[in-house]
């Protein structure tokens, strides 16, 4: 079993960071060091640089490591958003992309974000409007008007490291809905077509203290029926906190019910092979900056490094199923 995290290369020289990621985790990933604005941020030139300071400390560590994100409509530099490409540039300056970055990670990073969040959450089970899709779209029919540019990207780094495993990430879509609907009749049909699809990501991002587990766990099964892994790729249970940060103890331990009981779902099912955190401490959640100071404490350390009740909660969780 896979216990991963996100983690940030400028954090890595901070000793409690180091010290605890490197003992706590075998599997991570990049926050932000792979996104586009980051890693291609001109158009003829790449920077690996924060990405390689992750994969390094990964290969220090014996600790593997998942790529995100290959495509996704945000964090693109403006070379890129306001290029106003055709079509036909447009996919050619995706497939090189797609294809430097997996090549350069080849062998090193073994699961990719292929493409994240392309379904919308304001249209349920529609594609989301974005250069990829319509604005011109890259696809292979109707200029993009479905979800065959998705599948190009698959294929795409799938040619940069046939090795890889390659997922499709998702927010939103972790219970049976809509917007799960649609992503489970396109990882179908991919399979059934021989797409390069390996799994599905859900990235469980929790902001209040109410799960529908039964519906995650169903979830969970119909896909890996399909016969592709889940991954749970960014979970955090953010609480209700005062003005110093600070979460209710009685709502540490609803917080440790939800960690226990989502990693219970997964572990129920052989095909759910990793549960990942969008961070490891408090002290640099985006929950606070995202919720105006409102929400916090959602992760499985606070801000001094001290381990919660939903660290004990998964610990036991994961000693009792004998995955890890």
């Amino acid at each position: 079993m896979l216990i991963g995290t996100a983690v940030r290369p400028a954090q890595l020289s901070e000793t409690a960071y180091a010290s605890t990621l490197a003992r706590e985790f075998n599997m991570l990933e990049p926050e932000d060091a792979l996104k586009w604005e980051v890693v291609h941020p001109e158009m003829q030139r790449f920077d690996f640089s924060q990405a390689d300071q992750v994969v390094d400390f990964a290969a220090r560590h014996g600790m593997r490591v998942r790529g995100h994100t290959l495509v996704w409509h945000r964090q693109n530099p403006k070379w890129l958003t306001e290029g106003n490409y055709t079509s036909g540039e447009l996919a050619e300056i995706l497939e090189k992309h797609i294809k430097t970055v997996v090549g350069h990670y080849r062998g090193r990073i073994f699961a990719w974000d292929v493409v994240n969040e392309a379904f919308d959450e304001l249209h349920p089970g529609q594609l989301r409007s974005t250069i990829w899709r319509d604005q011109p779209g890259i696809g292979l029919a109707g200029n993009g008007k479905d979800y065959s540019y998705i599948e190009r990207c698959f294929r795409w780094a799938h040619e940069a490291d046939p090795q890889a495993l390659l997922f499709y990430n998702e927010a939103e879509a972790e219970a049976l809905n809509p917007k799960s609907d649609a992503i489970y009749a396109m990882v179908r049909d991919f399979r059934l077509r021989g797409v390069p699809i390996d799994g599905i990501g859900f990235q469980m991002h929790i902001s209040n203290l109410r799960v529908d587990v039964a519906s995650i766990s169903a979830n969970i099964k119909r896909f890996t029926a399909l016969g592709v892994q889940v991954h749970i790729t960014e979970m955090d249970v953010a609480l209700p906190v005062n003005a110093s940060g600070d979460a209710r103890s009685e709502d540490l331990q609803l917080q440790a019910d939800i960690y226990r009981e989502i990693a219970e779902a997964c572990l129920s099912h052989p095909g759910c092979s990793a549960i990942q955190t969008w961070g490891f401490t408090d002290k640099y959640s985006w929950i606070g900056s995202h919720s105006k100071q409102a929400q916090g404490a959602a992760l499985l350390f606070d801000r001094n490094y001290r381990a919660k009740p939903a660290y004990a909660a998964l610990r036991e969780t994961l000693r009792e199923s004998g995955r890890r």
